[in-house]
C-alpha cells in the first residue's frame, strides 16, 4: 500500500481537530431568576385577610349602628305611646250643675280609661271631684265626692277592680277657670284623674 493516502487522511484529521479547537465555546446563559412563589402567595393572603377584616369591621359597625337606631326608635315610640296614654288618662269628665251623673258625652272618655286600665294591670289611679263656687263648702265637698265616686263606679261596672281606684273631693277649692260665668262654672264642675302607681311603662291598649 502507498503511504500517500495515509498522509492525506492524517492531514484531513489534523485539520478537523484544529478547526474544532479553534471554535469558541458559546457562553452558557444563566437561568432567569424564578419568583419565589411562597413569598408572593403569603403577601397576597395577608392583603386579602386585611381587606376581609376591614369589611367585617365595617359590617359589624353598621349592624351595631342599625341596632342602636332601632333601640332608640323603639324607646322613642314607647315614650310617645306612654305620653299618649297619660294624656288619655288625664282627660277630664264634666258634670251638670248640682249633678253627679256621668254625662253621655263623657262615656267614651271613661271607656278609654277602662281600656288603659285593662292593658296596664299594675296601674292605679285617683279620681278628684271638683265643683264650681256656688254652694257652701260642706255641700261642695260632698258633691265633689259624689262626682269622683260616680266616675269610679263607671269604671268598676266595666270590670276594673275597685281597689285600683281611689277618690278624693276638693269641693270648690281648686278651680281651673276664674270668673263668675256659666262657662267658668261648667269647666270647674269636673272629675280629674291622677296616676298613683304603675305609670312608669304604660302600654297602649
Amino acid at each position: 500500500m502507498s503511504r500517500s493516502p495515509l498522509i492525506v487522511l492524517g492531514v484531513v484529521a489534523a485539520a478537523m481537530v484544529a478547526a474544532a479547537c479553534g471554535k469558541k465555546a458559546e457562553p452558557e446563559m444563566a437561568p432567569a431568576p424564578q419568583p419565589v412563589a411562597g413569598v408572593d402567595t403569603a403577601a397576597e393572603r395577608m392583603r386579602a385577610d386585611s381587606i376581609a377584616a376591614e369589611e367585617e369591621r365595617r359590617r359589624r359597625e353598621e349592624a351595631e349602628r342599625i341596632q342602636r337606631q332601632r333601640e332608640a326608635d323603639s324607646l322613642a315610640a314607647l315614650a310617645r305611646s306612654g305620653e299618649e296614654v297619660r294624656a288619655m288618662l288625664a282627660t277630664m269628665v264634666h258634670f251638670e250643675y248640682d249633678k253627679a251623673d256621668v254625662r253621655s258625652d263623657d262615656a267614651a272618655v271613661l271607656d278609654a280609661k277602662v281600656s288603659i286600665l285593662q292593658a296596664n294591670p299594675n296601674l292605679r289611679i285617683r279620681v278628684h271631684g271638683h265643683c264650681d263656687e256656688r254652694g257652701s263648702d260642706e255641700y261642695n265637698l260632698a258633691l265633689g265626692n259624689r262626682r269622683a265616686t260616680a266616675a269610679k263606679q263607671y269604671l268598676v261596672n266595666r270590670g276594673i277592680d275597685a281597689s285600683r281606684i281611689e277618690t278624693q273631693s276638693w269641693g270648690e277649692e281648686r278651680p281651673i277657670a276664674q270668673g263668675m260665668t256659666e262657662d267658668a262654672w261648667a269647666q270647674n264642675r269636673r272629675a280629674e284623674f291622677e296616676i298613683v302607681a304603675g305609670g312608669d311603662m304604660l302600654t297602649r291598649p
